[in-house]
């Protein structure tokens, strides 16, 4: 079981999306769930990752700052994988 960061709701690892600050220091998404570093995790809606950039919940989980233009392709890439 593992929490979403925006809704505070918890549900299996599987139901959810990882996003992942490498050691380099990216910000991704996590497709495989199996990346090397420090990840964080959102429910499958669109709600909730909005809501965790809005409150700032994905820098605080990742440890670093996030730019505008990461926070553009998570959303793409949210939109892209849960098509």
């Amino acid at each position: 079981m593992r929490m979403c960061v925006a809704c505070r709701e918890m549900q299996p690892k599987k139901q959810l999306t990882r996003v992942l600050r490498t050691p380099e220091g990216a910000v991704m998404l996590d497709t495989t769930g199996r990346g090397n570093g420090r990840g964080a995790y959102l429910c499958k809606k669109s709600a909730c990752l909005e809501k965790a950039i809005k409150s700032h919940a994905l820098e605080r989980a990742l440890e670093t700052s996030i730019e505008p233009e990461i926070y553009e392709t998570l959303r793409k890439q949210f939109v892209q994988y849960h098509e």
